[in-house]
């Protein structure tokens, strides 16, 4: 029982590390220098929340977490945290930005 009380104990702690990362600014660097290209693709496909958020950004207000009148976006979402807040206003930049932060673990 103790064996898998520990094993139970080690996996939370495991679980929570991972999930716990935040983003640095060479990973903000990285996805906002790689969205523009992505999104001139047509690489990315954006959500209803993309075409949301960058309609609040091209109107200077914000429709959910974010503020777009900064250089970089602030956000509770690790997903769009750090996006240039001239990309913010392009849904498919806003897709592309999300899918590399994704893919980087956030």
């Amino acid at each position: 029982m103790r064996t898998l009380t520990l094993i139970v104990l080690v996996s939370i702690a495991a679980a929570g590390t991972a999930h716990g990362q935040v983003p640095t600014a060479a990973d903000f660097d990285a996805c906002n220098d790689e969205a523009p290209a992505v999104a001139r693709a047509g690489g990315a496909s954006p959500t209803t929340g993309d075409h949301a958020r960058a309609k609040g950004a091209r109107a200077g207000t914000t429709t959910g977490p974010g503020a777009f009148t900064v250089p970089l976006v602030e956000s509770s979402d690790p997903q769009i945290r750090g996006m240039n807040a001239e990309g913010a206003k392009d849904p498919a930049y806003q897709a592309a930005y999300r899918s590399c932060m994704r893919r980087k673990g956030f």
